[in-house]
Order: structure tokens, then sequence, then C-alpha cells
């Protein structure tokens, strides 16, 4: 009979490393930035850094509000015991708005059909659904355009008066992206005052005002209003190129050699043999690829950390695994190998693989996927006390 063992604890093939400590650093610094309020987007699972650790973690750390974009998101945070406000703002018009506004959890509408939607909801749930009506000022996603503006404020005037809603917040989203002074938000700013001047006219009179994402926080203050929502710099991404705030990225991702081989020059590597060993060199076999995040655009770009420097990604990613040209190192089997971390080291940031991949890091994070272990270093006071209760 063969032995196949027991069960070990050897570590895992792929981990993403989330310092929980660089998130409620990146919190404090982005709330520091300014005098409204802020609110956490920890929607598609906190960005891949995991949403329930991240946003326990932001809310300690002085962010007031959390926001996602589904209705399952926002029920698992109260499932979870966490009573915060949320803000889900991506629905369908028919979903069964009932048990989010059963759990006190607020709704965005875009449009008279959703707001409809939220009211019948709020109706079988017995209860007044709290509502955040959006204008689209220029991005042309969601929101209501300026035409379906009045139709809209007027309808939720009328349920409002009715008992049904509350229009609690009213808020659009900028579409200048990451340049700082884009003529883009300067012109969504004035038509976000008439808006909002239009939506008091017919006696709407919401509690926070909101249009500030991560780089309008950073770089417009004067969309600042009531409330602004952090998306990727509370991860630790910049938001703006121009503009350094201070934040600490707060994922490594990281795996390890399982198999290393010597081959002569010529040898071809990975399918197609696109990349070709130069010289006499060491291969390493690394067990993470397009399956786990690893884009295969970044093939012959692509570099990671072993042994103290950087090494190319030789040849294509593939689903499972990569392969690096190490050249002369001394690499081992089990030796650690950083796809990513904060680049301290001269190791290869989440930025850097953007770049390879011509996106932008909110891919990179959220793009990692579930065959790779999340683990969690907590914020420094609780590491402390940790420490503390080792030593009584």
């Amino acid at each position: 009979m063969i032995d196949l063992g027991g069960e070990t604890d050897s570590p895992p093939l792929a981990e993403a490393l989330v310092d929980l400590d660089a998130v409620a650093h990146n919190t404090r610094v982005l709330a520091a930035l300014t005098s409204a309020e802020l609110l956490a987007v920890v929607k598609a699972d906190a960005f891949g850094h995991g949403f329930l650790p991240v946003a326990r973690t932001a809310l300690a750390a002085g962010a007031r509000w959390l926001g996602v974009t589904s209705r399952t998101e926002a029920l698992a945070l109260r499932v979870a015991g966490i009573s915060a406000p949320v803000l889900s703002w991506l629905h369908a018009e028919d979903e069964d708005f009932a048990p989010v506004v059963a759990a006190r959890i607020d709704l965005s509408a875009a449009s008279t059909g959703h707001l409809r939607g939220i009211a019948a909801g709020a109706a079988r749930a017995g209860a007044r659904a709290d509502v955040h009506l959006k204008v689209d000022t220029g991005l042309s996603r969601n929101g209501a355009t300026d035409d379906d503006w009045p139709e809209l404020v007027r309808l939720a005037r009328h349920l409002e008066v009715a008992g049904r809603i509350r229009v609690r917040g009213i808020w659009s989203h900028l579409a200048g992206g990451e340049l700082a002074g884009d003529p883009r938000d300067r012109a969504a700013l004035r038509r976000f005052g008439r808006a909002l001047a239009s939506a008091r006219a017919t006696g709407l009179s919401p509690d926070v005002v909101h249009m500030a994402n991560s780089a309008g926080l950073v770089g417009l203050p004067q969309a600042h209003f009531d409330l602004v929502r952090v998306g990727i710099a509370l991860y630790g991404s910049e938001p703006l190129p121009d503009r350094v705030a201070g934040l600490r990225p707060a994922m490594t991702l990281r795996s390890r050699v399982i198999l290393t081989k010597q081959v002569p020059a010529g040898t071809g590597i990975s399918y197609g043999h696109d990349y070709t060993a130069a010289t006499r060199t060491t291969l390493a076999l690394v067990p993470i690829g397009y399956a786990d995040g690893i884009p295969r655009a970044t093939a012959g770009q692509a570099e990671v950390w072993i042994g103290g420097r950087r090494c190319p990604v030789a040849g294509r990613v593939t689903m499972d695994q990569i392969v690096v040209d190490v050249g002369d190192l001394p690499v081992r089997t089990g030796d650690e190998v950083l796809l990513f971390g904060c680049g301290d080291r001269g190791e290869p940031t989440a930025a850097d693989w953007a770049r390879w991949a011509g996106t932008n890091p909110h891919e990179i994070f959220t793009g990692i996927g579930a065959r790779v272990a999340r683990r969690y270093l907590p914020v420094r006071s609780e590491r402390h006390s940790e420490r503390e209760r080792v030593n009584v």
C-alpha cells in the first residue's frame, strides 16, 4: 500500500497577504484630507482584499459609511453584525428590495422605474426606504439624465410625502478619472449644482450630498460636499499620478517555487516558445497563473521578485503556472516569489502589473482568484494586544 501521508500544515501555493494596518492607515490619511464623512467602498469583496475584514477595519479607523453594488453584498454586511450606514447602488428595477429596506440599507435610484421598485419593496417590508437619487453629470453610465431628472425628483417627493421613502442623499460620479483639474469634472460640478437646486426646489432636503471618489477626494476639494466615497485609495493605490497622499499598499501577492531546472541556451519556454533562453540558465516553476489573476497580457513584460532581485517571467502566462528565468541565482524549491508588494524592496507593485497589462490596479486586485489563499495581518494595536496576552 502506498502511504499518502497525513494532514500537513504546508503553506499554500499562492497567498494574498492583506495588511489591515495599511487599510487603517489609509483610512486615517484620507479622512484627514476632508471635513466630509468617509464612505469606504468594499464592493467586489473589497477589491479582492476581503470585504468583512476591510469593512470592520475601515470603520474602526474613522470611516462612517460602507458602499457596495449589490443587495447580496449589503445583506452580508448586516448578517455579519455590521450596523453602520450602507449604500448599495447597482440594481435592476424588478429586484425584491423588501429585505434590503428591512435591513436599513440605503438604496440608489437612477430612474423612476427603480424608484417605484424600491417603494414597492418598502411597502412589502412595512418600512420606509432611505434613497439616494443619482444624477448623470457626464459619465453617461448610471444616473438620470438632465431630461429625466425633473420627473425623478417629482416622483421622489410624492413618495416621500406619502411616507414610502425618504430621500436621504443626492449623488453623482465624476467622469475625469485620474486627471487632477480635469475640465470634465468642472462641467460635472456645474451640472450637479443645477440638479441639486432642482431637487431642493421640489421640497427635497437630503442629509448627504456626495460626488467625489478617491481621485476627487485627493484632487477636487470642491466636490467633497457631505460624503466622499473612497475605493482604490483605501487599498493603497495613489488615485492621481501627480499627487502623493502617503498611502500604503495593503496587499502582497506571493507564491513559491515548486520546481527548478537548468536548461541550455536556445531552450524555448512555455507555449509557442515566445521566450528563448539566451544562455544556460535556471528556470523556476511558480504555481500561479491567469486563473489566479495573473494577466496573460503581461507576457514579455512581467517580472517577479525572487532571490533578492527582479527576474523576468519567461514566456506565456498559463492558466495555473508561470516560468521564471532566474539566471544564475541559487534558487531552490520552496523559495518565496513576490508577484507584487509595496515596492520597498524593489519588488513589482500592483501598479507595475497594471501597466504591463494595460489596465488599472483595480482590475489587478479584483482579479485575484478564489484559489489564492487570503491571510490577514491585524492593525498594529491588535498585534500589540496579542503580544500582551501571550506574555500574561
